[in-house]
């Protein structure tokens, strides 16, 4: 076999031994990227948990609590009533199914007093430069409001509404709990 090998000449013996090495990084490399890539879900899993917090709703004082944790959503819509039986009492509708897909949030509360919401909208950067000022991140999208009158009719109604975030404490997340 050793002879065999010297009948090769040297340059293509050497092409042949170079050659697979010079492959072998570049698909190690491309394997490395995939590899460094997997770290980065814990960061978008964090990235989705920061969005967590206080939002605003439809009125001065109401608000959405949006809550992520391990990639599960919930939350509850906390508003005046509108009706003669609730009018300016605080109600929590707590979602009854949310979800968030990527960017795509959406929420559908549980009926009170014959009124639930639905709502779908896309998260991203708003206003605020830093989380612990209002509007840090936004969530523009379609909220629809239902009634169902007395006599069981449902009505609705559709609107474009922005979601902002409340300012966040960010020494209360930062300090160690004793």
């Amino acid at each position: 076999m050793v002879t065999a090998l010297r009948s090769i000449p040297l340059k293509f013996l050497f092409l042949m031994l170079v050659i697979p090495c010079l492959i072998s990084p570049i698909s190690l490399h491309g394997q490395g990227r995939r590899k460094k890539q997997s770290p980065q879900t814990p960061q978008t899993n964090q990235s989705r948990d920061q969005i967590s917090g206080m939002y605003s709703f439809l009125r001065e004082g109401e608000f959405v609590q949006i809550t992520v944790e391990e990639g599960k959503v919930s939350g509850f819509v906390s508003r005046f009533g509108e009706r003669d039986s609730d009018r300016g009492v605080f109600l929590d509708q707590f979602f009854s199914k949310a979800s968030l897909d990527g960017k795509k949030l959406s929420f559908t509360t549980k009926s009170i007093h014959g009124t639930w919401y639905e709502f779908a909208g896309v998260i991203g950067r708003g206003e605020g430069k830093t989380p612990d000022k209002e509007g840090y991140w936004s969530i523009p999208g379609t909220l629809k409001q239902f009634d169902l009158d007395d006599n069981k009719n449902v009505t609705s109604k559709s609107r474009e509404v922005t979601l902002k975030s409340f300012p966040q404490n960010l020494e209360d997340a930062e300090s160690p709990k004793q």
